[in-house]
């Protein structure tokens, strides 16, 4: 195989190529191919790169140039494993704020991209596999509408003449001038917006985790079942369809030893006989489901458990043969808590990381001494400890926020993450106390007390509170209307009563 080192450039085989970059190097050389321009159809250069931005993922760089016609392209495609959850982000862009537009964005080819105030969109198939920025995305798409307006005017004008009022409003968002939304959604969980104020919360860009539906599993290129969007509708709608397929296992057929390793471990296998420490189930229910990371059918475990000092909740786990994939998710049951909840712990001593910790998606996470806020979501809903917590909010930053250590990293910034990393490890040494507060709106989270009287416990803190309109919007509770299930009710006891 011939290949070019790091002076010489030289022509290889695209069939060598794709064996070079699909191997691990750790100083992967520059690979050059003769391929087709598709403007003028002469012969021109593409140069592909496999590299890694630490912290982020493996990516396949390749860079066309035509010396014919100097036509010039790039693209980023994504050499390592699609993520277990889709991603999407919201970046609020104020007018007048270059460094906001200046932001680096890493585009799939599978994300898409949305202003919603221009009503715009761009689908996965323009722009695949870009790495850009908020300007250069949207001055590419600009571009891309500009250059075929000579032949609109001559095919139909009305629509040549809409589509320039359009670029217009485009062009001055992508100068700063507008303000406007820039929303990025990728199924694949391989697309990014840079966050400058890592390890900090950015108060404009919002980050969510999502599943992804059967649809976009089968668009990802996974086999989906036919029977698949049916099964998962009957799960998610809570019904009993699948009674049929549910094996249940015998009250304490699973027993409880090693619960509360199990969870310190985070253990998702075992994290239904961790929950045995609080109460024992009546049965384990187990059913069939899809592995979230590479679509291998695989097994659910769910039971319903009931916490002191606390509620009712269900637990489920999942766990791939195929891939080694592991998930526990908790719900909660019961009504919806007429207020949210924010729980308070100071952690002085060893014993208070080994405290369970029961965090619901809804939960965020504050430590006040670093100045570190998480959103609800960011980490899902967990069971694991005080000490398993820091660690996987350390594990979250380290892989959401990509470029950290990149080249287009100023050096201020790196030094300021790797402090903010080494305070982060601190708090597991106990040099000093700190504090540990999760917000929950609605309620659903928990911190074990080290006493049996949740009152004698001075270190830990419940405080209820009354929910803003703006988090019952963003729950979903501002839109339900039961009126016409309280009728029902009420119709059917004074029925039983008369």
């Amino acid at each position: 195989m011939e290949c070019i080192n790091k002076n010489v450039e030289q022509i290889v085989d695209v069939g060598s190529v794709v064996e070079a970059v699909s191997t691990d190097v750790g100083d992967a050389p520059l690979y050059t191919v003769e391929s087709l321009c598709m403007r003028c159809g002469e012969n021109g250069i593409t140069r592909f790169l496999f590299t890694s931005i630490p912290n982020f993922r493996k990516i396949l760089l390749s860079a066309f140039e035509c010396i014919h016609c100097s036509e010039r392209n790039n693209e980023v495609q994504f050499a390592g494993e699609i993520q277990p959850r889709g991603c999407n982000y919201s970046l609020k862009v104020p007018s007048g704020d270059p460094k906001m537009l200046n932001r680096q964005v890493v585009k799939s080819e599978s994300a898409t991209i949305k202003i919603p105030e221009l009503d715009f969109e761009i689908p996965p198939e323009a722009q695949r596999g870009s790495l850009s920025t908020v300007e250069g995305i949207l001055m590419r798409a600009a571009d891309e509408l500009q250059a075929l307006q000579e032949e609109r005017k001559k095919v139909s004008p009305e629509t040549a003449e809409a589509i320039d009022q359009f670029l217009v409003k485009l062009r001055a968002c992508a100068t700063g001038e507008s303000p406007f939304t820039f929303f990025l959604d990728d199924p694949a969980g391989n697309s990014f917006i840079e966050n400058p104020f890592t390890p900090s919360s950015d108060p404009s860009l919002t980050i969510k985790f999502y599943e992804r539906t059967p649809e976009q599993q089968a668009l990802l290129g996974y086999l989906v079942d036919s029977t698949q969007i049916a099964h998962d509708g009957a799960l998610a709608g809570g019904e009993a369809g699948v009674s049929g397929q549910v094996r249940r296992e015998p009250h304490g057929s699973i027993g409880a030893a090693a619960g509360h390793r199990a969870i310190a471990q985070s253990n998702s296998a075992e994290i239904a006989d961790a929950l045995f420490w609080y109460t024992a189930p009546e049965e384990v229910m187990t059913f069939p489901s899809t592995c979230g990371a590479c679509a291998t059918k695989c097994e659910t475990r769910m039971f319903v458990t009931n916490i002191p000092y606390f509620q009712e909740v269900i637990v489920m786990a999942s766990t791939c043969d195929a891939c080694g994939y592991r998930n526990s998710e908790l719900k909660p049951g019961g009504r919806i808590p007429e207020k949210g909840k924010r729980i308070t712990l100071q952690v002085k001593n060893v014993n208070d990381l080994s405290r369970d910790v029961i965090k619901s998606d809804t939960a965020s996470v504050e430590v006040p001494e670093l100045d570190l806020e998480l959103t609800s979501g960011t980490l899902g809903g967990v069971v694991t400890t005080v000490e398993g917590l820091i660690t996987k909010i350390s594990e979250s930053l380290e892989r959401v926020h990509g470029f950290t250590f990149g080249d287009s990293l100023e050096e201020n910034r790196k030094i300021k993450w790797l402090d903010f990393r080494a305070r982060l490890t601190k708090l597991l040494s106990l040099e000093e106390p700190w504090t540990l507060i999760l917000d929950d709106a609605l309620a659903n989270s928990f911190v074990a007390p080290a006493t049996d009287d949740l009152k004698d416990d001075k270190q830990l803190m419940f405080e209820e509170y009354e929910r803003s309109w703006e988090q019952n919007e963003e729950l979903g509770l501002n839109d339900i209307d039961t009126s016409s299930a309280d009728a029902a009710y009420e119709s059917a006891n004074t029925t039983k009563i008369e």
